[in-house]
């Protein structure tokens, strides 16, 4: 068994961290000591790598809490699993959409402004007055 401080070193999730997903139910709260230190075991620890890389890959928490119940589910079949993740993949290609047709604008703008010592710049006219106002 280990301390909330162990558990963390091991999984390499914070203490904060830890104690949020137990208290919105994403992970399971571990039984206390007599002294009312958490006691974790490994299992513990595969279950915050577990969120922890789910997250890293830009899973939601609700997404992590589907996938951890179907990691846990035996029966489970392999699509649902890929249905989740290729759903993640549309947001994300979604969201790059979104920042493309962002960034094409600001390189047009950039590429209009000389970046020397004069004062004029076409970048700030243009956020002030919006395109050809100027």
């Amino acid at each position: 068994m280990m301390q909330i401080g162990r558990v963390a070193e091991r999984s390499g999730v914070p203490a904060k961290t830890i104690r949020y997903y137990e208290e919105i139910g994403l992970i399971s709260k571990p039984e206390r000591t007599a002294g009312g230190y958490r006691e974790y075991d490994k299992q513990d620890v595969d279950i915050l790598r577990f969120v922890s890389r789910a997250r890293s890959l830009g899973f939601s928490i609700k997404d992590v809490r589907n996938l951890l119940a179907l990691y846990e589910d035996r029966e489970r079949a392999s699509a649902d699993v890929k249905n989740i993740a290729l759903e993640h993949v549309g947001e994300i290609e979604r969201k790059m959409a979104e920042l493309d047709s962002v960034r094409r604008p600001l390189l047009h703008l950039a590429d209009k402004c000389h970046g020397d010592e004069r004062p004029d710049c076409p970048i700030l006219e243009e956020l002030a007055h919006g395109p050809g106002d100027a």
